[in-house]
């Protein structure tokens, strides 16, 4: 089996490789849409030889995450269903494919600007952060002027320890305390008092909407600001290490940088870039069904969650049946999907499943964590296979270096027919520099 260089998609800009409403919230593990949108058109070429989904198809994904292919499901003029543990992952892909009156939603994020704009009117913290930015872009300057960019960890700590001092004398000055007085949960350790206050003020205003389609838009808004104010360096951002309440040498930036004093930049900017988002992908998107479910796809009735939600598009599911499914199962003990959202979970009062998770990083790579794996995809397969149309394709993107998919499909009473192998390229975490393989299985009824 050769690589498929041209499933990288190298020759998409990252702007095209998070278009619009994909970019709605950070997720961590998801893939990209040219990935999806390639197995579900109808083109063919050297590699795939012919098409399996056409507009009209109902696709599947019992892995939903962050909504990849329900979206690209609905720009390509099909419907889909989704299912996920995560209480949170189904509140992103189901705000990814609503359809909100526009108007009241962009009145409504621009309420919610000045709102926080007047609720911050008098805080001292505004103007703390105002004087000791424009310090440290003092100090930074001078710094480099004076010894050049730092290069040794010696210099770096002691331009941290210099900076701290003037840090410590605007603290005195503004009156301003940047811990909570308890660290008992996720909210209270990584973030500064005044940032939980705003955000907690916002989520109160958001919670008084009664439209429930803009008031989930406003809340996604929110937990995207809310991610990007925790209180940690530049460089650990994507894996929390400690809180940071005190200025730093960041390895990212080569010099001095200070914790976030304030979520009023993200908030804004986030919540007008959603609606941005939302709106661009109104004017893509068919008329056409996309829902996901939460549930345990080893064992959740897809067709009553579904009639819960959608009683209409239920009956249409249970009449037409489900043409394939298009997914990508975790991966062997790589990422806890609960975990690294705590903060969502934590300010909206979710319910966490983590215990339900498949393959989660807490349980480790062990031989018996993989044949737990294998068991459990498979009851997810026997389980959605009931609601597959007959000469179904089933499609599912995978890193098996531990070749599993092979007893995955035995138990399934599938069979693999046909392997794509594509280089992962683009990747956010830390070690995106070290590219791997993944495998995209193509999949149908054991004969």
């Amino acid at each position: 089996m050769t690589v498929a260089n041209h499933l990288a998609f190298t020759q998409y800009r990252e702007k095209e490789r998070t278009k619009h409403v994909h970019r709605l919230h950070p997720y961590k593990g998801k893939f990209i849409p040219q990935l999806v949108e390639y197995f579900l058109d109808e083109h063919t070429d050297d590699l795939k030889t012919e098409s399996w989904f056409k507009p009209g198809d109902i696709v599947l994904d019992p892995f939903c995450g962050s909504g990849t292919t329900l979206v690209q499901a609905a720009e390509l003029g099909m419907h889909a269903v989704g299912v996920d543990i995560s209480e949170f992952n189904t509140l992103i892909s189901n705000t990814k494919v609503s359809c909100p009156d526009l108007n009241r939603l962009y009145s409504a994020a621009r309420r919610l600007i000045f709102r926080l704009r007047a609720f911050n009117a008098d805080s001292a913290h505004l103007e703390f952060d105002h004087a000791v930015t424009e310090a440290l872009s003092e100090y930074n300057k001078m710094a480099e002027m004076r010894y050049g960019k730092p290069q040794t960890k010696d210099y770096a700590e002691a331009c941290a320890a210099e900076f701290l001092q003037i840090w410590h004398s605007y603290l005195d000055r503004f009156g301003i305390q940047l811990r909570q007085e308890q660290a008992d949960s996720f909210l209270a350790l990584w973030y500064a008092a005044p940032i939980r206050a705003e955000i907690e003020f916002l989520r109160e205003e958001i919670l008084q909407e009664t439209d429930i389609v803009i008031r989930n838009i406003l809340l996604l808004a929110l937990t995207r600001a809310l991610r990007s104010c925790r209180a940690t360096t530049h460089a650990d951002l994507a894996t929390l290490k400690e809180p940071v309440f005190e200025p730093y040498y960041c390895r990212k930036h080569s010099k001095i940088c200070k914790p976030i004093l304030t979520a009023t930049k993200w908030w804004e900017r986030y919540v007008l870039d959603s609606v941005s988002r939302i709106a661009e992908f109104r004017r893509l998107r068919s008329p056409t069904h996309q829902v996901c479910i939460t549930g345990d796809a080893q064992n959740v009735c897809i067709e009553s969650a579904l009639r819960q939600q959608s009683p209409d598009f239920a009956n249409f599911v249970n009449k037409k049946g489900v043409r394939g499914i298009f997914s990508s199962p975790p991966y062997v003990g790589l990422i806890d999907y609960h975990e690294q959202h705590a903060y969502a979970y934590e300010l909206l009062g979710l319910p966490r499943r983590d215990n339900s998770e498949i393959g989660p990083k807490s349980s480790g790579q062990s031989r018996a964590a993989r044949e737990q794996y294998v068991e459990e995809i498979s009851k997810v397969l026997r389980n959605c296979e009931r609601y597959l149309a007959p000469g179904y394709d089933v499609f599912l993107v995978a890193n098996d270096k531990w070749d599993l998919y092979p007893s995955i499909a035995k138990k399934s009473k599938m069979q693999i027919v046909k392997l794509y192998e594509r280089p992962v390229l683009f990747r956010t975490e830390k070690n995106r520099n070290q590219p791997y393989n993944e495998t995209i299985f193509h999949l149908k009824e054991a004969q």
